[in-house]
């Protein structure tokens, strides 16, 4: 696979982070499905179909050989504003690979069109329709997410616990965006070595997701709420990202409520470094840790 020495990525990152404009969210949607998409065409060695999940839009992806009985019910980032199973189908096609298994990539209601807590029952309601119309028992099914995708997974999670459902297996979280007070030690004070996400953004971003909701709701900012009774969860975060601290605070949280949690924090890497597996062999690393952790979980009994 061809390789870009991090600082050159980095600097590539720090250009288009200048031009990031997040004032008109349906342009910076259009805008990220053009820069992003391109990069996430179907795969060789993968078959890609499309459905409906109980009024959701959802694409399997199945890697050639895998485990059709397992799936990762994957929700992709992008601040609850922009993203799509396009653009991070690349990602997730790798992730699944290495834990040779299908996985399930949908497309949430999005922001400001749909506030919070749409993405959460969206989230719900396909996990539920994996139980019921496709017969899959939570014993096979993991939670993944980044991002805005990772607060979907906690947020979720909890979501469902709340209302009595049985939990998934386990779950992954990349990044995770927990915290929609700001709160952590490192918002903004790694603004200056985050290559990608733009500090002064996210309130605009948020006020899009929350519309007026408490920022500590407890399916948008989990770490203040119970995490009790969640399944275990692999976390991975850059070193160099304005999220830090919601991972960290969360592995904290979560131990304290008596989940299993196992923290990955890169050094040097930033926001979301997996997608970038084609070109940094630490996320080609990386997401082998992710495969190894889902076969080792949903093969346990």
């Amino acid at each position: 696979m061809p390789y870009i020495p991090l600082f050159i990525l980095k600097s590539f990152l720090r250009r288009v982070k200048k031009r990031g404009d997040v004032s008109n969210p349906q342009r910076a949607r259009r805008g990220f499905e053009k820069l992003i998409g391109k990069w996430n065409k179907p795969l060789s060695g993968f078959t890609y179909t499309h459905e409906i999940a109980d009024g959701v839009e959802g694409e399997w992806i199945f890697p050639q050989g895998c485990d059709k009985t397992k799936v990762l019910l994957y929700f992709h980032g992008g601040g609850y504003f922009v993203g799509s199973y396009v653009t991070h189908r690349a990602l997730v096609s790798q992730i699944a690979k290495n834990a040779g298994i299908a996985a399930f990539s949908i497309n949430y209601r999005l922001a400001p069109e749909h506030p919070y807590p749409a993405a959460i029952e969206d989230c719900a309601k396909v996990y539920q329709w994996l139980l019921r119309d496709k017969n899959f028992k939570p014993s096979q099914i993991s939670f993944g997410g980044d991002s805005a995708g990772g607060g979907c997974v906690v947020g979720t999670l909890t979501y469902l616990r709340d209302n009595g459902v049985d939990l998934p297996k386990c779950a992954i979280a990349l990044s995770p965006w927990l915290d929609h007070t700001f709160s952590g030690h490192s918002f903004p004070s790694r603004d200056e070595v985050d290559p990608m996400l733009i500090a002064d953004g996210f309130p605009t971003v948020r006020d899009y997701y929350m519309q007026g909701a408490d920022p500590k709701a407890p399916y948008a900012s989990p770490i203040f709420y119970s995490l009790k009774g969640l399944p275990p969860v692999m976390v991975q975060v850059g070193d160099h990202e304005l999220l830090l601290s919601d991972s960290t605070r969360f592995e904290e949280k979560a131990k304290a409520d008596g989940v299993t949690v196992q923290l990955e924090v890169y050094p040097d890497m930033f926001h979301v470094f997996n997608a970038f597996w084609r070109i940094v062999p630490k996320a080609r690393e990386a997401n082998k840790k992710l495969g190894d952790f889902l076969k080792l979980q949903l093969t346990a009994v």
